[in-house]
């Protein structure tokens, strides 16, 4: 296993962001490639020059690394490129799939751009599949882990009205869904990283407190709140609803191993 390296010109594989490109070694021969790159979409508020890193870390990377494996002379097997389920923008109580289209907001141009950049590779015939990321629930990282403080002291609650959608997915189904497309020969395209049972912000709440045995009886943060407080990154991605599901799942042979939430948190509680 290989990782891309930013600093060091004389690794294996280099990316250069000045020129925009991507250095593979020529005597390396790869079967699989995963692409995960690019800048924390929730590290801080969205001003203009952040907004320009999330989305130039996500697609000029993408566009350098699909360009390299295209002119590769030992193509990979399969390119597994990340994206995100923001490609549908906020679908309110609306429930979507990978049949529906492109939202119109900021996340779903970054989405829908990381795609698009993967089509050096599409031309080049290398299996490519967008994993379209929903919320993964991880005690190590993400929503869940930075949760757990606040409910653990009892400070956990809704944030809004609580009536916006959540559409995640458990760790380990993620590594699962990951090693089936990159097994399976027959898969590609976007498909939905997400457990097919969405819930409202309410219903999370209250399914992390029961696991904590704490009370989640105030709300964590009024709207009005969350606006002043992080801008339209809080309205986005802490108001904003995405009750998104998937329908290749079934396509592809895959059933999630946690798709109730309640086991999926705590599972990854212990």
């Amino acid at each position: 296993m290989f990782g891309l390296d930013r600093g060091d010109t004389g690794a294996a594989f280099h990316y250069s962001a000045e020129k925009r490109e991507i250095r593979l070694d020529p005597g390396i021969e790869l079967d699989a490639v995963v692409n995960l790159a690019g800048a924390n979409i929730s590290a801080r508020r969205w001003s203009p020059d952040y907004k320009r890193l999330i989305m130039d870390s996500r697609v000029e990377l993408t566009q350098a690394l699909a360009a390299a494996l295209a002119a590769s002379a030992h193509k990979p097997r399969v390119l597994l490129s990340a994206t995100a389920i923001g490609f549908y923008g906020d679908t309110g109580a609306e429930t979507v799939d990978e049949s529906c289209p492109r939202g119109t907001d900021f996340l779903a141009d970054v989405a829908g751009n990381w795609e698009a950049a993967c089509q050096p590779a599409l031309d080049a015939g290398i299996r490519t599949v967008n994993m379209r990321f929903g919320v993964v629930l991880s005690r190590n990282g993400g929503v869940l882990k930075e949760m757990l403080l606040p409910f653990k002291l009892g400070g956990g609650g809704k944030l809004g009205d609580g009536r916006q959608y959540m559409s995640w997915i458990a760790l380990s189904d993620v590594i699962s869904l990951v090693e089936l497309c990159l097994r399976d020969d027959n898969i590609s395209g976007p498909i939905n990283f997400v457990s097919g049972r969405p819930a409202t912000n309410a219903e999370f709440t209250r399914a992390l407190g029961k696991a904590l045995r704490r009370p989640t009886i105030s709300p964590f943060l009024q709207a009005w709140l969350v606006r002043l407080l992080f801008g339209e990154m809080g309205e986005t991605l802490l108001l904003g609803s995405n009750r998104v599901v998937s329908r290749r799942h079934e396509e592809i042979g895959f059933t999630p191993s946690a798709p109730n939430l309640a086991d999926a948190i705590n599972l990854e509680l212990g």
